[in-house]
């Protein structure tokens, strides 16, 4: 049970750090929904495909990469799973609890050294499709929804007051 879960979490942690990845996929309406009933979040961020101005051959492009990166991290989310299992079942204070500790802490570290390297080379692959115009562009999306979040951080603690 908790295996599954442990890998959508990490693909979707290895998908979030893309800021090109949640527009890879083209949102769906699911049904019973209006397909031009906007969700909140695409309201807060328009589909960067769609801001960049991609054409459908970058579009492809993008999403066979991501698709790659999956596909490369996958067996090692796998064996992070196995582990994380083998700790789960182990009993505390045993000898092979501690063990499975440290063989999880070893694998968890690895993990994230090789979803950091992967995402670099993702996101500078798919920087190199980009025009020198889309470039341009998405680096001032990028600093506006810095801004953007900047704003809300600060407006954040005064809301809680």
């Amino acid at each position: 049970m908790r295996k599954p879960m442990i890998r959508s979490t990490l693909l979707a942690a290895l998908l979030a750090c893309s800021s090109l990845a949640f527009a890879a996929t083209p949102q769906q309406a699911s049904p019973g929904t209006s397909a031009t009933a906007p969700h909140a979040q695409q309201q807060r961020q328009p589909n960067l495909f769609d801001e960049l101005g991609l054409t459908d051959s970058q579009r492809s492009s993008v999403r066979q990469l991501l698709q790659q990166s999956l596909q490369q991290a996958r067996p090692e989310l796998q064996a992070l799973g196995q582990k994380r299992m083998a700790f789960e079942n182990a009993t505390p204070g045993t000898s092979p609890f501690q063990s499975a500790a440290s063989d999880l802490a070893q694998a968890e570290s690895s993990a994230a050294h090789a979803q950091v390297l992967r995402q670099a080379d993702l996101r500078t692959k798919i920087y190199n499709l980009l025009t020198s115009e889309q470039r341009t562009k998405l680096a001032s999306l990028v600093k506006q929804r810095q801004q953007e979040m900047q704003q809300q951080r600060a407006a954040a603690p005064a809301a809680s007051h």
